[in-house]
């Protein structure tokens, strides 16, 4: 365990968790709703510092990132605890339970990038990722830091569910994110999340202004969060920040405490168009169909970027335009191809 950063003293030996919009007051010998900030003898604690679940080199197009480094590999770590209660969450194994893990530190971390880095050249940094980043917020500052460095990439996937202050201090540090937004309802996210709709927008807004590459995440849920209304109101909020910023809408599927059917292609299919009216990019996920994953210029049309299989599989780029009209497509770094 280490100390936590982000907390204060109350009353009695209990501590006030500042890291997230939970702000959990917590006694002696208890944990945060996280399950992993942990209150002993009166101090803070993030018990799973450095305790790693899942760890492997994945395409950046599977966080899903299409516009940040397309066709690049980043070293995925993933540990255990998160700050919501989805439902519906597809990593439950690991977001609410304490599965085995093993323990690195950051300098292990970074080593291995570096290593993967060597082999692949298309390796470009690391990802925080498989349940919530911000829970083992230490480990994941230091890593970011060392990694940024050495001349690594940092990308967050994230819930986007994290207090302003730690974030501003993070970001520094962070090159890319990928931000669940849940819904475009406040009720949802109280019935369905254990959360609240406004700090995960605050976080989309402060990160866009930091200047890091955001792209954001939207799991379709039949009959939850699936209207043209919501589909609306979330692509116009976003266009209102930029509309460049890339739109996943991803199928559900049952999972965890919610036995719903998957989501039918043609509701996905359906919103895709709504968010079309509002942004340039909106791709569809978690469902294989030629064309949902490929990047088309808004401008003309013309296909720019191929993808199958969460992969990069061709570029029509030319040095970063469109081979037709010439506009230039929007993305960070290089294109691996």
């Amino acid at each position: 365990m280490k100390e936590a950063l982000y907390w204060e003293p109350v009353e009695e030996g209990a501590v006030r968790c500042r890291l997230c919009p939970n702000m959990c007051v917590i006694a002696p010998g208890k944990y945060g709703i996280c399950n992993v900030r942990y209150n002993r003898d009166g101090c803070l604690y993030s018990e799973n510092y450095g305790r790693v679940t899942s760890i492997g080199l994945d395409p950046v197009e599977k966080k899903p990132l299409y516009h940040f480094h397309p066709g690049g590999l980043l070293l995925s770590i993933g540990t255990y605890g998160c700050n919501l209660r989805c439902k519906f969450c597809q990593n439950w194994q690991i977001s609410q339970m304490k599965p085995p893990y093993y323990v690195y530190t950051p300098e292990d971390i970074v080593k291995i990038t570096l290593s993967q880095k060597k082999r692949y050249s298309n390796t470009v940094g690391i990802s925080y990722t498989y349940n919530e980043p911000t829970v083992w917020y230490e480990f994941v500052s230091e890593c970011a830091q060392l990694g940024k460095s050495h001349g690594l990439c940092n990308v967050l996937v994230t819930n986007g569910y994290i207090a302003k202050e730690p974030l501003s201090d993070l970001l520094p540090f962070v090159d890319a994110l990928n931000v669940d937004v849940k819904a475009w309802d406040d009720d949802f996210y109280r019935r369905m999340v254990g959360g609240r709709l406004a700090p995960v927008l605050e976080t989309v807004e402060q990160a866009y202004a930091s200047g890091a590459w955001v792209e954001v995440t939207y799991l379709v849920i039949p009959g939850e969060n699936d209207s043209d209304e919501d589909m609306k109101g979330l692509a116009d909020w976003l266009s209102s920040i930029s509309p460049t910023i890339p739109l996943h809408l991803s199928r559900f599927f049952p999972a965890y405490q919610l036995d719903l059917p998957p989501t039918p292609l043609s509701s996905l299919e359906r919103l895709r168009e709504v968010a079309r009216e509002s942004l340039y990019y909106v791709y569809i996920g978690n469902a294989i169909k030629e064309g949902y994953g490929h990047t088309f210029c808004p401008n003309c049309g013309e296909l720019l970027l191929a993808r199958s299989g969460l992969q990069l599989r061709r570029s029509f780029l030319a040095d970063g335009l469109c081979p037709t009209c010439g506009r230039a497509l929007e993305f960070a770094g290089q294109v691996w191809v």
